[in-house]
């Protein structure tokens, strides 16, 4: 990969990716990595789902974004890193009243590129959870 500068608001390649009411950015992939720019509008989420091959940060840039994990709910505003390891189920939430900005970026990369491309778009969450059983990423079923 050669050293580049990524101009702002341009995913690679023209790509954009609307995924469950989110825009992601893609702004860097590569086998060892992949990078994001999120916006998330209020009422939106990431539902619990955890990564078999990949660890994930999340660098929060505005607005709050609450973490459930391993039981607690935590929240992030700006400037906060989310750290979460492979395997470890988390679930990302905007319960604000205002979007949240954040960098996505996981390592290595795995299949996620293809994972975005497949359910861009996509508006049923089965499908998605289909889609993402496919690519290495584990949607837990809903609370009982």
């Amino acid at each position: 990969m050669p050293p580049t500068i990524q101009p702002a608001k341009t995913g690679l390649g023209g790509v954009v990716w609307s995924i469950m009411g989110q825009t992601y950015t893609p702004l860097q992939h590569s086998e060892s990595s992949m990078a994001w720019h999120a916006v998330l509008p209020p009422g939106t989420f990431v539902p619990p789902h955890s990564h078999a091959a990949q660890e994930e940060f999340v660098h929060v840039l505005s607005g709050t974004l609450d973490l459930d994990s391993g039981g607690a709910t935590r929240r992030a505003g700006p400037g906060d890193l989310l750290v979460l390891p492979r395997h470890e189920p988390h679930g990302l939430y905007n319960r604000g009243d205002t979007p949240v900005e954040c960098l996505f970026w996981v390592a290595p990369s795995a299949r996620l590129w293809e994972l975005f491309t497949a359910i861009d778009g996509v508006p049923d969450p089965a499908e998605i959870v289909r889609l993402a059983a496919l690519h290495d990423v584990t949607f837990l079923p809903p609370p009982g």
